[in-house]
This record gives structure tokens, sequence and C-alpha cells, in this order.
């Protein structure tokens, strides 16, 4: 479950759209979420790794540890 707080007009506009179109507000908050969590988890990610680099290798290095 999930509560949040809209500001007004996001909020009709939300509700305009949901009558518009038989849609439940719920859906388009959902749909909403989902659209964007891949790219919120994705950025967290990129911080993580930026702060902790891993060891970088060499097109060669690569090569060996492949075994080609």
């Amino acid at each position: 479950m999930l509560a949040i707080r809209l500001d007004p007009e996001i909020e009709s506009r939300l509700e305009r759209l949901a009558q518009k179109t038989g849609r439940t507000k719920t859906f388009y908050a959902r749909e909403a979420i989902l659209e964007h969590l891949d790219d919120l988890e994705d950025i967290h990610l990129v911080k993580q790794r930026l702060e902790r680099p891993g060891k970088t290798l060499s097109a060669e290095d690569v090569k060996h540890e492949l075994g080609l």
C-alpha cells in the first residue's frame, strides 16, 4: 500500500485522464512508477560504481582471461 500527496494541479490532470480513458488514477500512478523505476535503479547502480570503480582490463587482458 502506498499513499502519496500530489499537487492539486497534478491531481486534477490525473483525474481528468482517468475519467477520459475509463482507467483509475491508481492505474496511471502505477504505470508512471513502473516506467521510471528501472531508470532510477540504473542511476543508483551507476552512482555506486562511480564511487567504487572496478578493475580495468585491457583488450589483451580480456582475451587472455577468456582464453582467446
